[in-house]
């Protein structure tokens, strides 16, 4: 499977954007001004603690200093186009607009104390999963550690103006997350910073279709993000034909990463199985993947699908009773089984429905 060719990020603005940079890049550019260290601490504090939009709003340091940060370097930002809260007010989606017009959606739920945010790391996504809005557009381009951690410092930057705060990542939005590797890891390692959101990586879930390379080089960087892993299909045939990466990773070689990365981080994996009527939800299905994962420490979350807009809907969602038969089959055999009823289905911000078409400006 080839990686599709990316859309450049134009900008005619060639000054050091701070956003993004780990403590010692920011530390090394500190040092280019001449200034003491102690004002790197002093930025971090303000562009991931506090959400700074700019460097004005860094009232403790001199006029002085501001003005030449301003000279020197920038602070990339996102603007909010539209928010959409659901009906029982449990999720808030975020449409986002970036540098060069392009948009992504962002998802804020609310339950008892948690407060989760999932959030995307494309525009768009290359992998064409049949029951996925998003692969509808295709990849237009990866977005940078910048507007990753931007969608989790804008909407915290709100909550804690309100006495609340984020509790939990899940990189569950628009894309595939280990396609774009290096500024996912790095917007998480961000993410876990003491004087930012101090989000460390164990509040954070990257979900995955299955990109093998990508879960080995976790096990291998030992970032002990949660792993979960959408897996849909327990024969070969099938998960090929509802999602294609499968052609290039199959089966047996994914639940060996998977096997692999749990021995090297040992924290449980989470495998997502979407429910799809008369394809993947027989006594059959369960049956099999409760043989997959036998010997993987593991959670099951089945999530019944949720329905995407036209071209049409090629899948169906299982009624009650079968959802309910395949859990407790699973739950039988003594598997750890939630269903997932994603929240926000009615403003189309549940897992799968995320699509933004940036000529109309809505998601």
């Amino acid at each position: 499977m080839s990686e599709p060719a990316l859309l450049d990020i134009q900008t005619a603005d060639t000054r050091v954007d701070l956003k993004g940079l780990l403590p010692e890049e920011l530390q090394a550019f500190i040092s280019t001004l001449g200034k003491e260290r102690y004002r790197t601490k002093q930025l971090l504090a303000w562009i991931y603690g506090r959400g700074a939009a700019s460097f004005d709003d860094m009232t403790d340091l001199s006029r002085g200093f501001r003005a030449e940060l301003s000279e020197r370097a920038r602070l990339s930002h996102l603007t909010e186009v539209l928010r959409t809260r659901s009906s029982d007010g449990k999720a808030v989606k975020f449409l986002f607009a970036l540098s060069d017009g392009l948009q992504v959606e962002s998802v804020l739920m609310f339950e008892k104390d948690r407060r989760t945010l999932c959030i995307s790391s494309q525009v768009g996504c290359p992998l064409d999963c049949t029951f996925c809005a998003t692969g509808r557009m295709g990849l237009l381009r990866n977005l940078t550690a910048a507007e990753i951690i931007d969608q989790v410092l804008a909407i915290r930057r709100e909550l804690v103006a309100g006495d609340d705060d984020l509790t939990n990542i899940v990189m569950m939005g628009m894309g595939e997350p280990l396609l774009n590797y290096d500024a996912v890891t790095r917007a998480i390692r961000l993410m876990g910073l003491e004087m930012g959101p101090c989000l460390s990586a164990k509040k954070v879930t990257l979900s995955t279709a299955g990109h093998v390379p990508g879960i080995l080089r976790l096990a291998e960087e030992g970032l002990k993000v949660g792993l979960a892993v959408s897996l849909n299909a327990t024969v070969d045939e099938m998960r090929t034909r509802i999602m294609p990466i499968n052609r290039k990773w199959p089966i047996a070689d994914l639940l060996d990463a998977v096997r692999r990365y749990y021995r090297r981080i040992g924290r449980r994996v989470t495998f997502e199985y979407v429910l799809l009527a008369g394809e993947n939800d027989a006594d059959a299905d369960a049956d099999r993947l409760i043989a997959l994962v036998r010997g993987i420490p593991c959670k099951i979350n089945l999530i019944p699908w949720n329905p995407i807009a036209s071209p049409g809907p090629r899948h169906q969602r299982p009624s009650q009773a079968r959802i309910d038969a395949f859990a407790d089959r699973l739950r039988a055999s003594h598997l750890t089984v939630s269903v997932r009823y994603s929240k926000g289905d009615d403003i189309g911000a549940a897992c799968g429905q995320l699509i933004t078409n940036p000529q109309e400006g809505r998601g």
